[in-house]
């Protein structure tokens, strides 16, 4: 038994949320935040057994695609008399980060 984490774009969480539960995986979905742009995430986890993992993870590199997207920078901590100029940065935002980890036990309650 693994539990697979996948923290994904929050645009994709819902398409990835239904082609999991079209193919009967029961998941749990979370709302996270990222560091690095402060954009809404979701966390999706969810318990298969081993021999299901490379299926899943299928799943969501099915459904969590990575593409670009103009950002405006937030403006650092200025001191009086500094000047800033944020410029548009084109950056890549989705995919997904997946982590498979051992489960030493399960239940259904």
């Amino acid at each position: 038994m693994k539990l697979v984490v996948a923290i994904v774009h929050n645009e994709d969480a819902g398409a990835l949320v239904d082609a999991l539960l079209e193919r009967e995986y029961r998941t749990t979905r979370l709302q996270s935040s990222g560091g690095f742009l402060k954009q809404s995430n979701a966390t999706v986890m969810l318990g298969v057994d081993d021999d299901k993992v490379e299926e899943v993870v299928s799943i969501v590199r099915e459904n969590c695609t990575a593409r670009t997207q103009i950002v405006n920078p937030m403006p650092p901590i200025m001191e009086p008399g500094e000047f800033f100029m944020p410029y548009p940065l084109e950056v890549e935002v989705g995919g997904a980060t997946v982590f498979v980890l051992p489960v030493e036990r399960f239940e259904r309650l």
